[in-house]
């Protein structure tokens, strides 16, 4: 366990890394715009031109993107998974399950929620302070016992180790590679070209903020043109950044992936005291799952996928005709069953 710590904490670290180095990208794209906002930063606080500005405005910034990064990722995650948070009311015997298992963990009770698919499957999406464990339908049907108790122990253990979170933060640049994510769109609901608005009122900012800097007269066609530009000319790299800056994040991502799932199973092995039962529910499951295509590679997992206790989803036919970068890589089940066999030998 102690090297996957370092392993989280170090993915954690370099995730940190990449969204500084994302933020300071995006006020470098838009220092032109920015210039006056800047000036008036650096005459209010002390310390000068630059350090006030990057202490004043890129340091919130920050905090605020990768904030807005875990929450946003969990409501998509759970919406994407058509999962809902249910009550002790609705599951008595999942609640109680969950808390008995969070009591010997020694941690607090996650959020639970509950996905409408028959597909049995499962996974943890965390935040900075909070985590749920989402269940599906399909998984609730297929398990009972002891197997349903490894599962949700595994879960759990994902939420204790802290890589819940970790991939979480990871998923979010990805999915917005990808074309999973749309926060525009989602800003503004019920418009069908919310991005073409959201652009034109970037454009109407700019062009107003341009006045600044761009010499020719404000309004003439010169000025138009210098400063679409300038605006096409912004957008372009930032697209362009944006995959630079997700390349990185695929790898960590990758890299952590399959052993944290090692990790849980070992962790959820011991909190049961019963690997056997553990192995029973992948076998279950593993053999009752809709194979995944032979396919490009690049399309074989989403960010509901990668989370998964299997790395099928819950969907009974996954689409394959769409792009997708691999963010997440599952052990094979059978590696997973070996492994359980260690910790079986163990105990």
């Amino acid at each position: 366990m102690g090297t996957l710590n370092r392993r989280i904490l170090t993915t954690l670290l370099l995730l940190l890394a990449i969204d500084v180095a994302v933020v300071a990208t995006v006020a470098s794209l838009l220092t032109p715009w920015l210039t006056p906002l800047r000036d008036a930063v650096d005459a209010v606080l002390p310390g000068g031109p630059g350090p006030a500005w990057w202490l004043a405005v890129v340091a919130p910034a920050l905090a605020a993107f990768v904030w807005a990064q875990l929450r946003y990722t969990r409501a998509q995650t759970l919406a994407a998974a058509d999962a809902r948070e249910v009550n002790r009311a609705e599951y008595p015997d999942l609640f109680e399950r969950v808390q008995r298992l969070c009591q010997q963990a020694d941690m607090s009770m996650p959020t639970v929620a509950v996905a409408d698919s028959d597909v049995p499957n499962s996974f943890a999406v965390g935040t900075v302070g909070s985590a749920t464990v989402v269940v599906s339908e399909g998984l609730l049907a297929a398990l009972s016992g002891d197997e349903l108790d490894a599962v949700l122990a595994h879960e759990l253990m994902h939420v204790k180790n802290r890589d819940a979170a970790v991939m979480t933060l990871a998923s979010f640049l990805p999915a917005l590679t990808n074309g999973e994510y749309g926060p525009i769109d989602d800003a503004l609901p019920g418009s069908r070209g919310s991005r073409l608005v959201f652009g034109a009122l970037a454009f109407v900012g700019a062009y107003l903020l341009s006045a600044r800097f761009v010499e020719a007269p404000f309004g003439s066609l010169a000025f138009t043109l210098s400063v679409a530009f300038l605006f096409g000319l912004t957008v372009v790299l930032g697209g362009v950044l944006l995959g630079v800056f997700t390349a990185p994040v695929v790898v960590l991502g990758r890299s952590l992936s399959r052993e944290r799932e090692f990790a849980a199973d070992r962790s959820a092995a011991k909190l049961t005291g019963n690997p056997s039962a553990l192995v029973a529910a992948l076998e279950t499951l593993d053999g009752d799952a809709t194979p995944t295509p032979e396919t490009d590679k690049r399309r074989a997992y989403d960010g509901v996928r990668g989370l998964c206790f299997l790395p099928y989803g819950f969907e009974d036919d996954p689409a394959t005709d769409e792009f997708r970068v691999e963010t997440r890589s599952h052990p094979p089940t059978e590696a997973r069953i070996e492994r359980l066999g260690d910790v079986l030998r163990e105990l």
